[in-house]
């Protein structure tokens, strides 16, 4: 570890501690409060989305501008307003039943902040996975650490600065630094640790969390599958793939990561996919809409994943020529029946790269998902709505798309989150004020209560509960 690396660490533990500090000399912020924390993210966002844009597209090489509103800023803003829409019956105390046996009492669960919580942010949406989780921490009243990537710091430097500005540090605190401080910042005891990356990072996470008994929220990846029934026309499918799949070239957990198609049109189905790549993203390598690769290590593993298949013998497909550019743009591509002992199926792709399959019925297609690690999205494209609930009862994974994919994430009120390798836990909308919120059970009982009769010796009373109780 360096000098650079240790003061860093210690600063973040003096930081910790004074977080720790301001939550029990104030441990619940008003309403008012809150929603002003909120206030300040969303005219963050407005006002500073161009020095945003291009701080990403700087760390990236090139990232596309739209890409960056519409995934990050649009986002980001969208979060801030429902979060302060709802604040206000998110909180309210629930009310629920009491027993015949315990009455008069009153019983209710009161939404309290958790405290100090922990933020990880990944590179591939650095300002949307920083800012919306902190939204949902600020409306349930906590403190809150941000650690952002190493691979995008300019975008950790200006989340620094721009926070900085809104929140003093015994609030909300950004902590940069490389692998060494992120892991010390994963050994904080946060009463929760919000992660989103890779799935052998999060058990890493897991275990670092596991230490302080510090709950954990695990946003992963996976395999996310996309299976075409033989009732939708592939041509049609391949439009929304294409997007879906491209889109900030690929580098999203829950993009399409490899398409089932009925056996016989798997050709027509990659043609139609790169034809509309071509549509989208004409010459990639100098098309501002097209976002380079994170970094040349990046660029390089997927092309080596691209090429360990073409050895393997299968056929591929792309909208341009690789050339290695200094945007580390790597073209949309199909793979046609990659190996199944490949990289490509076997590894969570995260690049514009998509493998394509035939299968002989949705039967099958079901079992080869179900074979694999649960997967954080799934879609399935059909014109049936008895086909789509049929597939759904018979496979598993985080979330669903029916006819489009990714566009489930933007619904507010839907919980966003994984299951099995690809995560636990959820967020978005009320799902994530509970997730930085504890749940607390409380019974009020009157000045007197009847279970004082209930007291030894045991007696007739005692029989009439008896009685009650067995119905």
């Amino acid at each position: 570890m360096s000098d650079v690396e240790a003061r860093q660490i210690e600063r973040m533990k003096s930081v910790f501690d004074a977080q720790k500090a301001a939550f029990k000399a104030g441990k619940v912020r008003s309403l008012s409060e809150r929603a002003a924390d909120i206030a300040k993210i969303e005219t963050m966002a407005k006002e500073k989305a161009e020095a945003f844009c291009e701080a990403v597209s700087a760390d990236y090489g090139r990232r596309s501008a739209a890409e960056t509103q519409i995934a990050e800023i649009g986002f980001t803003i969208a979060t801030a307003k429902h979060a302060r829409k709802h604040l206000k019956s998110w909180a309210k105390d629930r009310s629920v039943p009491v027993p015949m046996t315990l009455a008069p009492g009153k019983a209710y669960i009161r939404r309290e902040p958790k405290g100090v919580v922990g933020i990880v942010a990944p590179w591939n949406y650095p300002i949307q996975l920083a800012l919306a989780p902190l939204v949902p921490a600020l409306a349930a009243g906590c403190r809150v650490m941000i650690k952002p990537s190493e691979y995008t710091p300019r975008v950790a430097d200006m989340l620094k600065d721009t926070l900085g500005e809104l929140f003093s540090e015994d609030h909300v605190a950004v902590i940069t630094g490389g692998p060494a401080v992120g892991q010390a910042f994963c050994d904080l005891p946060f009463d929760h640790l919000f992660y989103t990356g890779s799935t052998h990072v999060g058990r890493m996470v897991a275990q670092a969390a596991a230490k302080n008994l510090t709950p954990v929220t695990l946003e992963l990846g996976g395999k996310s599958p996309t299976v075409i029934a033989p009732d939708f026309d592939v041509e049609e499918a391949a439009k929304t793939i294409a997007w879906g799949k491209y889109f900030n070239a690929g580098q999203t957990c829950v993009a399409p990561d490899y398409v089932l198609t009925p056996k016989g049109s798997e050709n027509q189905l990659a043609d139609a996919v790169i034809a509309n790549a071509q549509k989208f993203w004409p010459d990639p390598d100098s098309n501002g809409d097209y976002t380079g690769i994170v970094s040349e290590r990046h660029y390089k593993r997927i092309a080596d994943m691209v090429e360990e298949a073409r050895a393997g013998g299968a056929d591929i497909r792309q909208s341009a020529t690789p050339t290695g550019s200094n945007h580390h743009a790597y073209p949309p591509t199909v793979v046609l029946n990659p190996p199944a002992d490949s990289r490509l199926m076997t590894e969570e792709i995260f690049g514009p790269v998509l493998p394509v399959l035939g299968h002989d019925g949705l039967d099958e297609a079901a079992r080869f998902i179900n074979e694999r690690d649960r997967p954080l999205a799934l879609y399935v494209y059909t014109k049936s709505k008895a086909t789509a609930r049929d597939f759904l009862d018979k496979t598993m994974s985080g979330g669903v798309g029916v006819n489009v994919p990714m566009l489930h994430l933007s619904v507010e009120d839907l919980p966003f989150g994984g299951t099995g390798a690809s995560g636990y836990g959820a967020y978005h909308g009320e799902d994530g004020y509970r997730t930085f919120c504890h749940e607390r059970s409380v019974f009020h009982a009157p000045v007197w209560h009847p279970i004082r009769l209930m007291a030894p010796p045991y007696g007739k009373l005692f029989e009439f509960f008896k009685k009650l109780q067995a119905g």
